[in-house]
């Protein structure tokens, strides 16, 4: 780097602050890699309910921040920590925004003002920056809740000295969530309504939080180089596709990394025993004490144990999994599933436990110890999604010696190969077709593989090597930092949207 990359991180979950998902995981754990390579990364996040019951050791550095929002002013106050690697975390406290149960919404639907919410939190973010001098060279935005910071530097602050270099990263972590909302609430946004328009942030009729990201960003990732190829087809798209074709230039498939100091079976607190690739006896103990604690026959312990942990959404594939699950229960393998979401998919996964008592566990809810014991004591890992951008669980799978068996999208497909017994190559098992057959045969293989010994060894040896951490990541997002940097000081006029507005078609949204 000629000079000190500086970078503003925001996200709208950070691990082991706030989480619900994979989101968090990346944003808990990039900044860290971010830092070992030189970059000055900095982190914001909003002070929700769940951080401030982490008991994290935080103290105040601003006071009373104003943030315009909408007709209003509001205040709020500023906090700082850091994360296990020692970046720093600033955290904006207005406890009627974001002192709640959950982080966007309940079992029941989406919070109504998460509008409001977000686009506080990205105002702020960006004000804190200029009130305290942080001159960032990029600000690097992940997902639909900051998709507004892009636009923000390309519109209200687009003749202001102090972010007149700035440059802007957008990260698509999931296309299926657009922040999507009414279009008479424009004026919360503080956005001028020139920019309400189908090359802009309209969306059929509305405001797109993610669509504002996507045009108005200088680049574009995607957390996996296949999903950034998928999500420009109609299938993978979610209606956002010509945007992505459109962008194609700007757009960058990273895979995520994971962080291997707080997922790794050697050292991870969460576990009653300990092990290695070259020492596996406490993952013998490791899967005892699961059936123990879940419940499940302790004939399972000469068995194969599966696993499902993930969000319960028709994304991940629980309807199909569903459908599987009393076939599977016929299979003479043991089934332990944790995981929250969409309440149809928890009442029928509660039935099914109820019918299957003895080989079918149900965990509802987020558990991040459980999440880890379950990784460890599990033989298999299911990941039936109908599409994938990244995953992470099955990258935890490998490290752990726990067999993932995924479809074959996006991330699953990058950072999974099919094991072929002949070769001894390969770290898990993958099917194509999003239907029950498919999956059954896939898992049917992984038990017939299971059973023969010194293939199986292989296999999640294979898996415990692979090696994911977030080195090569990484430096990628440096480069493209880099890359953003440059431009942006070659160029003060020219921006992202000028470049796409001329190749859209009329009516694309």
């Amino acid at each position: 780097m000629s000079k000190s990359l500086r970078v503003w991180f925001l996200a709208p979950e950070v691990a082991p602050f706030a989480k619900t998902g994979g989101l968090a995981d990346v944003a808990g754990s990039l900044p860290g890699a971010l830092m070992k390579l030189g970059v000055d990364v900095r982190v914001a996040l909003p002070m929700y309910r769940m951080v401030r019951e982490g008991n994290f050791a935080m103290h105040e550095v601003f006071p009373g921040l104003e943030v315009p929002l909408g007709d209003e002013t509001l205040q709020c106050d500023v906090l700082e920590t850091t994360t296990d690697h020692g970046v720093p975390v600033y955290l904006f406290d207005r406890e009627d925004l974001f002192d709640r149960p959950d982080l966007y919404g309940t079992p029941e639907g989406d919070y109504s003002d998460n509008l409001e919410r977000f686009t506080f939190f990205t105002r702020a973010a960006l004000l804190l920056a200029k009130k305290t001098g942080f001159h960032f060279d990029v600000v690097h935005c992940h997902d639909w809740q900051t998709g507004l910071a892009p636009a923000y530097l390309k519109t209200l602050y687009r003749d202001d000295p102090f972010f007149s270099q700035a440059g802007s990263v957008f990260t698509i972590h999931n296309m299926g969530y657009q922040g999507l909302f009414p279009a008479e609430k424009l004026s919360t946004c503080g956005l001028p309504a020139s920019e309400f328009h189908p090359e802009g942030l309209e969306y059929w009729g509305n405001i797109s939080l993610l669509k504002a990201g996507l045009v108005y960003a200088d680049a574009i990732t995607t957390v996996s180089p296949r999903y950034s190829q998928e999500i420009q087809t109609p299938e993978f798209g979610m209606g956002m596709d010509a945007i992505l074709r459109n962008r194609s230039d700007d757009l960058h498939g990273i895979i995520n990394g994971v962080d291997y100091h707080t997922w790794n079976p050697a050292t991870d607190p969460h576990l009653p025993a300990h092990y290695s690739v070259r020492h596996m006896d406490g993952k013998k103990a490791c899967k005892a004490a699961l059936a123990h604690e879940m419940g499940v026959d302790h004939q399972f312990l000469a068995r194969p144990l599966l696993a499902v942990i993930s969000r319960l959404t028709v994304q991940k594939g629980h309807d199909l999994l569903l459908e599987i699950v009393p076939d599977v229960a016929r299979l003479d393998v043991g089934l332990v599933i944790l995981g929250a979401g969409e309440q149809k998919y928890q009442q029928a996964l509660g039935f099914l436990g109820q019918e299957h008592p003895e080989r079918l566990a149900i965990r509802v809810g987020f558990d991040e110890p459980l999440a880890h014991r379950i990784m460890a004591g599990a033989d298999m890992l299911l990941a039936p999604s109908r599409y994938e951008p990244c995953g992470l669980t099955q990258i935890y799978a490998l490290k752990y010696g726990t067999v993932p068996i995924v479809r074959a999208v996006g991330g699953f497909d990058d950072t999974i190969q099919q094991f072929d017994p002949s070769s001894g190559q390969g770290t898990g098992f993958k099917f194509l077709e999003h239907e029950p057959g498919a999956v059954l045969d896939r898992i049917k293989e992984a038990i017939q593989t299971y059973y023969n010994k010194a293939a199986w060894q292989k296999l999640v040896k294979n898996g415990m090597r692979a090696d994911f951490s977030w080195s090569e990541s990484a430096r990628e997002y440096v480069a493209l930092y880099e890359e953003v940097r440059q431009r942006r000081e070659n160029s003060h006029t020219g921006f992202a949207q000028d470049r796409v507005s001329s190749r859209y078609e009329r009516g694309v949204r």
